[in-house]
């Protein structure tokens, strides 16, 4: 006969992603590291955390020693989080604690002159009997005891008595490795926070959930106005649609044309060419039409202003002030280092779900590995990328990336980020030279679902937006860029 399973019970953090990181939450009774430089927001989260308890109308208590207890309140409440009902006890040497009473006189300075503060802290603890402890730092208590020994074998005892009492206890430290090894070894669990610098930014990693598990892996974490927000690698679930094989079109018949129709629901376009060529006129044709069909569309701007881009859409005939205005397009401009990949995925999905979106426009790819921070290498940030397009396309969203080349003209690969692996569609844009002059056209080199025109048709960007001609007939080397009339004339 098997053993029964032993199911514990969780206590959420505060914040939803670091939940989802932790399995479920933090298990009660245990003993939690939140390791961190300064400044990296393990105060923050403990605060979230006791909040959460206060808002599940437990008991909370918070021990501090470098923060006063009216300090403590008014950081929180300026990012919207109410401490105000939890009990605090300050045990920090300069604090009034060790001069007059108060509800909380538990620690006598004679006690701490003995280095035994965590054995008095215990009998405290009976009279209070709190849920959740936050502990900040811990680093204090290690300080008081007379040896390293003396410290550990104290901390085990508070952590078996914080477990018969079913009380889960966060405590923060600053990364020393002297200590941390011995005090990871203690502890059920580890939240290890970074704060690299503006380009890496704010991450959270999960080492250790004892008997739980957790989400392996470096994921996006930030501080805004209502505390921390963590945003896992892989995020939560996605509503799938049934797939339907309709098109998008631009509203330019010659380009639908040469698309065969236009662009299925649920696949990756890829539109490549250099700058200044049209990539962005041609991408906003098919959200203005999709928009003005009823679709939801939405577009992502890393290259580019809202004000540039309507004032560029209407100057060529695009009514987008009126199409956004009737909430059927949705564009918004990401400002450099402004996110992590895991926020801009949340972001993005977030907003697909709340519009009901069909057509995303990510412009452009070489700038989304440029703006968004994370500190990781392009490979890593591609893999991020694609995660989020896999997750679009499941819920029957066709998605477009522009990507930029850097050659003016001439073809030597099809896409200057090496991420045609992601497409179903690869649309060009290039410009090539005929007798010394300059002419833009555009062609499509793949096409996952249904046919395509073979032959790339010339183009210009008019007053009135993009008028595409007739195939390109006569000449072999378009590819290249530098055409030749193929026979004789």
């Amino acid at each position: 006969m098997n053993p029964p399973v032993r199911r514990f019970g969780q206590r959420s953090s505060g914040i939803p992603g670091l939940d989802s990181l932790l399995n479920g939450g933090f298990v009660d009774g245990r003993l939690y590291l939140v390791l961190g430089p300064p400044g990296s927001g393990k105060t923050l989260l403990g605060t979230q955390f006791l909040r959460a308890g206060l808002d599940a109308e437990e008991t909370v208590l918070f021990i501090h020693s470098e923060e006063s207890a009216p300090d403590l309140r008014a950081n929180a409440a300026n990012l919207g989080i109410d401490i105000d009902d939890a009990e605090f006890l300050d045990v920090g040497p300069e604090s009034d604690f060790f001069t007059q009473s108060g509800p909380y006189d538990v620690v006598r300075p004679e006690d701490i002159e003995d280095g035994y503060l965590i054995s008095d802290i215990r009998r405290e603890i009976e009279a209070v009997d709190p849920d959740r402890i936050l502990i900040d730092p811990i680093t204090h208590f290690q300080y008081l005891e007379p040896t390293e020994y003396q410290f550990r074998k104290r901390l085990i005892s508070f952590a078996r008595f914080l477990k018969d009492r079913g009380t889960t206890v966060l405590a923060t430290k600053t990364p020393s490795e002297r200590t941390d090894t011995q005090l990871k070894s203690l502890s059920d669990g580890v939240v290890v926070l970074s704060h690299d610098g503006e380009k890496a930014g704010r991450r959270i990693r999960i080492p250790k959930h004892r008997g739980v598990g957790q989400q392996d892996g470096s994921h996006g974490m930030e501080i805004r106005d209502g505390g921390v927000e963590v945003y896992p690698t892989g995020g939560g679930e996605d509503t799938e649609r049934r797939f339907e094989p309709t098109q998008f079109t631009s509203g330019v018949s010659e380009l639908d044309a040469l698309l065969g129709g236009g662009i299925e629901r649920g696949t990756v376009t890829i539109l490549s060419g250099p700058s200044g060529v049209g990539k962005s006129t041609t991408v906003t044709q098919f959200l203005a039409n999709a928009a003005a069909e009823g679709e939801a569309a939405l577009a992502y701007l890393f290259d580019e202003s809202i004000e540039t881009f309507v004032h560029r859409s209407e100057t060529f005939g695009l009514p987008v002030s009126d199409l956004r205005e009737a909430g059927s397009l949705f564009v918004e401009e990401i400002d450099a280092l402004s996110l992590s990949p895991e926020e801009f995925a949340h972001q993005v999905r977030e907003q697909v779900r709340d519009y009901d979106g069909e057509l995303v426009v990510i412009d452009g790819i070489a700038g989304y590995k440029n703006a968004i921070k994370g500190g990781e290498e392009d490979v890593a940030l591609g893999r991020r990328l694609r995660a989020l397009i896999q997750r679009l396309v499941r819920t029957n969203a066709s998605v477009i990336l522009v990507d930029q080349r850097r050659e003016v003209t001439g073809f030597p690969e099809p896409t200057s980020e090496s991420v045609s692996y992601l497409a179903d569609n690869i649309v060009f844009e290039n410009y090539i030279e005929v007798e010394g002059q300059l002419q833009r056209v555009v062609g499509v080199l793949k096409k996952r679902i249904g046919g395509f025109e073979t032959v790339p048709r010339r183009f210009e960007i008019t007053a009135e937006g993009l008028d595409v001609g007739e195939p390109v007939s006569g000449m072999h080397g378009v590819f290249e860029g530098i055409p030749e009339r193929s026979g004789t004339e």
